[in-house]
């Protein structure tokens, strides 16, 4: 007994010694993890000429781990498409696949991304340019290893649409989809359908009114945003068996900044990102809409922190456990009053909790300032996306990046 309790108020000491050490360390180990969490990197920087300047649209992967899309400017003066591929060392190569030229009008072509078809060639559109002016359908189609570029359609003006914005969609069949911010019989623009035909491409305009950020479900269902009474709304299309489209309003909002595009989950429920507020100010919210029994659709608001979080939300994606991930284009701590944006998640809720707003990557100008288009969720969690403007190259502003943020 005499033995034991000399011993023992060492052996506590000891043991209280390791305790605290292990604690420490596991606070150590904690806060790195906090500090680590999530790492933005620049994948590429823009320098104008003659790989681009300006890449504003969203990236498109190939399931090869290259990521293709469009700048608005640079090259030769008028945009470009490029490629972005992993070099096999931890970098990655930037090759320009097409530059814009002139062309006789001499207004910048403004390509806003590109899709794939099921062969490998590239499709998209160009808001300037084209024969008329008023923009262009094409084609990139690559031949011995050099793309080539063939128009589809010339805007008008007249009751085709002008000014063709955000890219295209192909159903099943091939058919392209789009819209025109201008022209048609109201002359506030046109949802389009380019089919493809033994001589060449014919345009059927579906409805005459500004339809844009398209997205398609397994059914063929589109949905997009349009203005319905001056209100931005959500809008979709379906097709009525006989050749024609059945519209119908899912949700009209108070006149705001603006909508991104809508987005479906795997049960089939629809989440969009709404501005609210002055530019550079409103946190605005994301929306959830559930289909109920009888074909009604019921939203509900996922509040933004707004703040240090960022402002002006643009577009989301969702990862099969129900997180959403979105971009800020303003906002933020970093470069500049207004801020130059953020990358964000909202954890998707247990039960009937609540969604849990977390900041994942603040910019600063010299890693990108203001991203634009929907990030790309890949299958190990990591994000990517590009800034319009900001990054190494440039004066003041710099002219874009496409960026990565890892989990």
């Amino acid at each position: 007994m005499t033995s034991a309790w000399r011993i023992g108020p060492f052996k506590l000491f000891r043991v209280r010694n390791l305790a605290l050490a292990f604690l420490f360390f596991a606070l150590l180990l904690i806060a790195a993890h906090r500090a680590q969490a999530q790492t933005e990197t620049v994948l590429y920087n823009f320098a104008g000429s003659p790989d681009g300047a300006n890449p504003g649209s969203a990236l498109t992967p190939d399931g090869a781990g290259n990521f293709y899309g469009t700048t608005s400017f640079g090259g030769l003066g008028y945009g470009t498409v490029y490629e972005l591929s992993p070099n096999g060392s931890g970098g990655w190569i930037e090759a320009v696949l097409y530059r814009f030229t002139k062309g006789s009008y001499g207004v910048s072509a403004y390509p806003s991304g590109v899709i794939f078809d099921s062969l490998g060639n590239l499709y998209g559109v160009t808001t300037y340019g084209g024969a008329n002016g008023y923009g262009a359908v094409f084609e990139l189609i690559k031949v011995d290893g050099l793309w080539t570029e063939a128009v589809l359609h010339n805007f008008a003006d007249g009751s085709d649409g002008a000014y063709p914005y955000g890219g295209v969609i192909m159903d099943s069949k091939g058919n392209l989809y789009g819209g025109t911010i201008q022209g048609g019989s109201n002359s506030v623009g046109t949802f389009y359908e380019l089919s493809p035909s033994g001589s060449g491409w014919t345009e059927a305009v579906i409805y005459n009114y500004d339809f844009n950020g398209l997205t398609m479900d397994a059914a063929g269902n589109i949905l997009g945003v349009a203005l319905d009474d001056g209100k931005p709304s959500i809008i979709e299309q379906s097709p009525n068996g006989n050749g024609g489209w059945n519209q119908s309003v899912i949700h009209s909002f108070s006149p705001q900044l603006g909508l991104s595009n809508p987005v479906f989950d795997q049960a089939g429920n629809i989440y969009c990102a709404i501005a609210s507020g002055k530019r550079g100010t409103g946190h605005g919210s994301v929306y959830k809409f559930t289909r109920g029994k009888k074909g009604k659709w019921t939203g509900k608001a996922i509040p933004l922190e707004g703040g240090a979080d960022g402002s002006d939300p643009g577009g989301i994606v969702l990862d099969s456990a129900g997180n959403i991930y979105g971009i800020m284009t303003f906002g933020g701590t970093g470069e500049g009053t207004a801020g130059a944006g953020t990358v964000y998640e909202l954890v998707a809720p247990v039960g009937t909790g609540l969604y849990q707003e977390k900041l994942l990557s603040t910019f600063n100008g010299a890693d990108g300032t203001e991203p634009l288009g929907t990030l790309v969720l890949d299958g190990s969690g990591n994000l990517y996306g590009t800034t319009e403007y900001g990054g190494e190259f440039g004066a003041p502003y710099g002219d874009g990046v496409v960026f990565e943020v890892t989990p």
